[in-house]
């Protein structure tokens, strides 16, 4: 069984299968869109939480949390399903495809026969929606590609069943209720207040804005800290959680400040198209620091770029974002 199922790219997995998801459903959402009504514009660092013995920072709310919020919003009817049996939960699947039901599953990355090898990392937070079954291969929309593709029966179980920090245990959901109509402004406003929130009002300062100032402050003190070497490691892993992993701080900015403009339109509201460019201007700012930290990690640094410019460039985006958020909250 194939579904008529349109495929779009997006830049984002999470953000790609619910759109793509809804789509199939008679309702065209954009990425941006799907991306600013599921709130997923964030930061988190966490020095005390450590993978590989490097401290996590992350630009986005925990996996499935966009899928969450954006069909809550909706009223968009999920189901879901983990399995313990790899081949109980391949028959699962089989009986949803086979009713005409495309089915979203949370994946490892690593072995994807169809991702090139060097894109190829333990990551198991990939989500992927299969959309039909042809000749015993699984027909795949995965948003970051181009085209649909194929995978075998043993490899898609083994991608479902991938070992390792957040291992999907087959975690498999699809639409089983949805709505005649959906109240896209109400899940706009709704998206941008619980955006403003975990940017602005998180006590503990390892999150939002007072979590960008804190890691501004740690990066001035690698060096003395840490040495040369282990400081270098340090501010890299920063820039890899922002340039490498899912799409990241700057590329999230362009996304959110594409639905800003999305949302200013069927608003009618003219300051979220200001704050649109306020948004991008700050995606710029993010990208610069990961230039100038990229040059202090590969030893190509001048006088200019040393870790406490690196901090202040830090402290000023988050000073930045915390105007924003501000105004964005009484706007809405």
């Amino acid at each position: 069984m194939n579904l008529e199922f349109e495929h779009r790219q997006s830049a984002h997995c999470e953000n790609g299968v619910t759109a793509n998801l809804i789509n199939y459903y008679g309702q065209r959402i954009s990425e941006p869109m799907i991306y600013g009504m599921g709130s997923g514009l964030f930061f988190s660092h966490m020095p005390f939480v450590k993978v590989n013995d490097l401290p996590v920072t992350s630009f986005r709310p925990l996996p499935g949390m966009i899928f969450k919020r954006v069909t809550r919003q909706l009223d968009i009817k999920i189901k879901r399903q983990k399995y313990k049996d790899p081949d109980q939960a391949m028959k699962a699947l089989d009986e949803v495809v086979e009713k005409g039901i495309p089915c979203g599953l949370l994946v490892g990355v690593y072995h994807l026969t169809y991702f090139p090898r060097p894109y190829r990392f333990h990551f198991n937070a990939h989500n992927i929606i299969v959309c039909g079954k042809e000749n015993g291969k699984y027909i795949i929309s995965d948003p970051i590609m181009e085209t649909l593709e194929t995978l075998s029966y043993d490899d898609l179980k083994r991608v479902r069943f991938a070992k390792g920090l957040f291992a999907p245990k087959g975690h498999m959901y699809y639409v089983s209720d949805f709505p005649e109509t959906i109240d896209i402004k109400s899940a706009i406003v709704g998206g941008i207040e619980k955006t403003c929130r975990q940017m602005l009002t998180i006590p503990v300062p390892m999150f939002g804005v007072k979590g960008i100032k804190f890691m501004a402050k740690k990066v001035k003190n690698y060096p003395a800290k840490l040495g040369d070497k282990k400081a270098s490691l340090y501010l890299g892993q920063i820039v890899r959680a922002q340039e490498e992993i899912g799409t990241g701080g700057a590329g999230f900015r362009f996304i959110y400040a594409a639905f800003l403009q999305e949302a200013a339109e069927i608003m009618s509201n003219d300051k979220l198209f200001k704050l649109s460019e306020d948004m991008t201007a700050i995606g710029d700012q993010w990208r610069e620091f990961a230039i100038t930290a990229a040059r202090i990690v590969k030893n190509r640094s001048g006088e200019r770029e040393t870790y406490a410019t690196a901090s202040e460039m830090l402290m000023d985006i988050a000073n930045k974002e915390d105007k924003i958020f501000g105004e964005l909250k009484t706007t809405v």
